[in-house]
């Protein structure tokens, strides 16, 4: 589990694919404080690290994986997002992020506005269902406020700090980012997906509902 909140930009070292996969070393300054085993989000993708020293760490990447992230576009010098698992002691500052990717989304618009610069990505039906205005998603593993939802896009503001920290400072227009929407909104549209629930869901979300329903 993660907060969205990104450690540091680290540098891919080396990347090798083969049939199953591929391992990807990358370079890090706080790799010193890493050990075999671990989980570590890379762009958002949460990953095990299968080797590590002072100043480097492996993680292994499945197929799978790599067909459903844009970890498969990573090269040699590439800047990644990296993020160490959350421990229960910390303060969550951002968000619940799990690690697992939903899909991949394009950038599909940039416009600085004063300090920020709103950012439309474009997104599926199924993963905007569970996107709303104001609430949170996770961008490459960028825990971000949603400002806006279109029919087949989403809106975020990118402040100076987010800007000057992540990987969205180069990443313009056509480029592919890894989304995971709010884990919350997840359970939420799977029980009022349930058959005993499904049926007695008023059109509009009440006070009152919520109390009735356990919430």
């Amino acid at each position: 589990m993660f907060t969205g909140l990104i450690e540091e930009l680290a540098i891919v070292k080396d990347i090798r694919f083969d049939n199953q996969g591929s391992k990807i070393t990358i370079t890090s300054n706080i790799s010193e404080f890493l050990k075999v085993g671990d989980s570590v989000s890379v762009n958002g993708v949460c990953l095990t690290i299968i080797h590590c020293n002072q100043n480097n760490f492996t993680v292994e990447v499945i197929g799978e994986t790599l067909s459903k992230t844009n970890l498969s576009l990573l090269a040699p010098n590439q800047k990644v997002n990296l993020e160490r698992a959350l421990l229960l002691s910390d303060r969550i500052a951002g968000h619940l992020v799990t690690g697992h990717v939903d899909e991949v989304g394009v950038i599909i618009n940039k416009i600085k506005i004063g300090l920020a610069v709103a950012t439309e990505i474009s997104a599926s039906e199924n993963l905007l269902s569970m996107v709303v205005s104001k609430g949170s998603i996770a961008v490459d593993g960028i825990s971000l406020t949603v400002v806006e939802v279109k029919e087949l896009s989403f809106s975020v503001h990118l402040i100076p700090h987010t800007l000057e920290n992540t990987t969205l400072s180069f990443k313009g227009v056509g480029s592919k980012v890894n989304l995971e929407s709010d884990i919350l909104a997840k359970y939420v549209s799977k029980m009022l997906s349930l058959p005993s629930v499904k049926g007695n869901v008023p059109k509009t979300i009440t006070e009152e509902y919520l109390i009735q329903s356990g919430f």
